[in-house]
């Protein structure tokens, strides 16, 4: 999916897809100005397993306003993953500050000085697996895989964070709300790959559940 709009296109990244480029393979944003023939500006970004909705800006001015909209938490982000065993809580607040692990790991902390903060809710989809719904509250590198990772249910497939192996890793970035230059947009799109994402038990979840994630009972603050 490409949508244009003025200033910025939406596309919806594949999974396993680089941010970056590298090895010689073009990165995602790199890919994309090659198939549009346009130069764009990265204003956020996604890990290389996660799939989903990201912004593009077709002019540095255009990436500057989206740059000072992250930075003022003016675009909510809605994220879909599935992961299995049972978690230490079924909905809530994840909060801690991030810190450097291992092997380009992060670990969350007990302190909050700088935290990541996440809130999220979750629905079993069958024995032993969950979906669960996730809104990010700040933008820290590989938060959403630690948040979940550290109630005991890394996300499935995440190799870094977990040790069950599937066909991907099963985060993906869901929605898009914000407001830009006066007008207001929302983006939907749901996952397109991965069997546990297309299984009917996760995609009768997303219809009756979360459907309209931004019209849920989100709290504002922890």
């Amino acid at each position: 999916m490409v949508s244009h709009q003025g200033d910025f296109i939406i596309i919806n990244k594949a999974a396993n897809v680089h941010f970056h480029s590298q090895d010689n393979t073009a990165g995602v944003v790199a890919q994309v100005e090659i198939d549009l023939g346009v130069k764009l500006f990265a204003v956020h970004r996604l890990d290389t397993p996660t799939s989903g909705l990201l912004i593009l800006a077709k002019t540095s001015e255009a990436a500057n306003r989206f740059t000072q909209m992250f930075t003022a938490h003016q675009v909510q982000k809605y994220y879909l993953a599935i992961a299995m065993g049972k978690p230490k809580k079924k909905q809530g607040w994840i909060i801690g500050d991030m810190a450097k692990s291992r092997r380009s790991m992060y670990k969350l902390l007990r302190s909050k000085e700088n935290p990541a903060i996440t809130h999220f809710f979750s629905q079993s989809i069958g024995s032993g697996i969950r979906a669960y719904l996730l809104k990010p509250f700040s933008g820290k590198t590989h938060q959403l895989r630690v948040a979940l990772a550290s109630i005991g249910v890394p996300i499935l497939g995440d190799n870094l964070y977990g040790k069950q192996t599937s066909d991907r890793c099963y985060l993906h970035a869901y929605q898009l709300n914000f407001c830009y230059l006066g007008k207001e947009y929302q983006f939907t799109q749901l996952p397109d790959e991965g069997a546990y994402f297309l299984a009917e038990t996760m995609q009768q979840c997303i219809q009756d559940n979360w459907s309209l994630p931004d019209q849920l009972d989100w709290p504002q603050k922890p």
